[in-house]
């Protein structure tokens, strides 16, 4: 079973027929802050798996026209989605981004893609020379209550197609292992933005909330509803 076929086979659209274009600007604006903060100059930007490509438009709308940006997938039905996106400095393309020579971008996002990929400790490999520094998004979906509860973690992968479960603490050491230099890592609270998962996820609003201003680490670990952000090179 080849796991990818859903992304061009029109299954994965079929699903999430949005490809959660609505939480793109905030996506957005989470790149946006963590590059201003580092200082990071930026010519080239590349996307791997943009999906609908909104992040890149709005990162796009917030950067100008001095760079120049780049968006992969699969998915012949995400590249039709971002066709009409398309300008000067906007590219899409139907690729594998792995069997693509001569890349060399400053920045490459990976915003919520490695939990789809298959083989993602070879993926994590090919990518690490094409950008000066990555981004990585990875929702944090392995917590108390995911273990506890038997069908989230299978309607995940049913769903959503994630194939692995990550906590911060295996993310750090993956990288680690894989030779990345980690310059900074952040929680960002997903669970403020796609909201209608049912009454359940509204009960846990609260406790996310109040016991996030307590103690983090604790917290994403007990009630989830955090991915983690992390700047790379």
């Amino acid at each position: 079973m080849d796991y990818s076929d859903m992304y061009r086979n029109g299954e994965y659209l079929r699903k999430n027929p949005t490809w959660d274009a609505g939480d793109s600007s905030w996506k957005a604006e989470q790149i946006l802050q963590m590059l201003l903060e580092h200082n990071i100059r930026v010519r080239t930007i590349g996307e791997v798996g943009c999906g609908a490509g909104e992040i890149l438009v709005n990162l796009q709308r917030a950067m100008g026209d001095n760079c120049v940006f780049r968006g992969y997938d699969i998915s012949p039905q995400a590249i039709e989605l971002c066709k009409p996106k398309s300008n000067a400095k906007l590219h899409f393309f139907q690729r594998d981004l792995l069997q693509e020579p001569d890349i060399n971008w400053d920045v490459l996002l990976a915003i919520d893609v490695i939990e789809h990929v298959e083989d993602y400790l070879g993926f994590l490999r090919a990518i690490k020379g094409k950008a000066t520094y990555k981004i990585f998004h990875v929702p944090l979906e392995f917590f108390v209550l995911s273990a506890l509860h038997s069908g989230f973690l299978r309607k995940q992968r049913s769903n959503s197609g994630h194939l692995h479960y990550f906590t911060k603490d295996i993310l750090l050491q993956m990288f680690n292992e894989l030779g990345y230099d980690v310059l900074d890592t952040r929680y960002t609270p997903g669970f403020l933005v796609s909201r209608g998962h049912g009454w359940k996820d509204a009960l846990l609003y609260i406790p996310r909330r109040i016991g996030f201003l307590l103690h983090k680490d604790l917290t994403v670990r007990i009630f989830g509803g955090y991915s983690l952000l992390v700047l790379a090179r």
